[in-house]
């Protein structure tokens, strides 16, 4: 992935190389033509980077206390608006990065927001889960279990047996107990 992002990169600085690089020619023309521009914004800069290259340039090559001529005004003043157009293009590039990284930030917390808004829902929806189950056990609890109605059908059932039986084969005490009722009531 890193490999093909690349070339986009390259492709990508290229282009915004490219559509600053008229505002770069218009501030060196600028520079080149306004004597206030040239003498307060190109000429500063442009001493101090050519002090800096030189000193470093003499550093490397041993010369440690070397005075270092400044530059004469016309090579001064390109090299202002030079640096000032490069500074341009940096500043335009670094712009478009920070405003897409921008934007992918805006894009990462909006995706965390509806991250966050689907699991909150997902846990109201366990929430309600949780309670419909509740007292589906509670119904559960209360009907008696499958065994305990077969016991009971298997005990009504004995007991129709023995009341048939019954009614076939009248008792003794039966026959007794109903004259003894018939007899009290008279």
């Amino acid at each position: 992935m890193v490999v093909g992002a690349f070339p986009m990169a390259k492709l990508l600085y290229l282009g915004i190389r490219q559509v600053s690089k008229p505002l770069a020619n218009r501030i060196k023309e600028a520079a080149r033509r306004s004597e206030f521009f040239k003498t307060y914004i190109c000429l500063p800069p442009a001493q101090l980077y050519h002090w800096v290259e030189m000193r470093t340039k003499m550093r490397i090559m041993g010369f440690r206390g070397t005075v270092i001529k400044p530059l004469n005004e016309e090579a001064a003043a390109e090299l202002g608006a030079e640096l000032l157009g490069e500074a341009t293009i940096f500043i335009v590039g670094g712009g478009c990065l920070v405003l897409e990284y921008w934007r992918h930030q805006v894009q990462q917390r909006h995706k965390e927001e509806e991250q966050r808004a689907a699991w909150n829902a997902l846990r109201d929806e366990v929430g309600h889960l949780a309670l419909a189950l509740e007292a589906l056990q509670a119904q559960v609890q209360t009907v008696p279990p499958q065994g305990a109605l077969e016991e009971l059908r298997a005990q009504l059932q004995e007991m129709r047996v023995q009341l048939c039986a019954q009614n076939l084969q009248p008792e003794p005490q039966a026959v007794s107990t109903s004259q003894a009722v018939a007899a009290f009531e008279k």
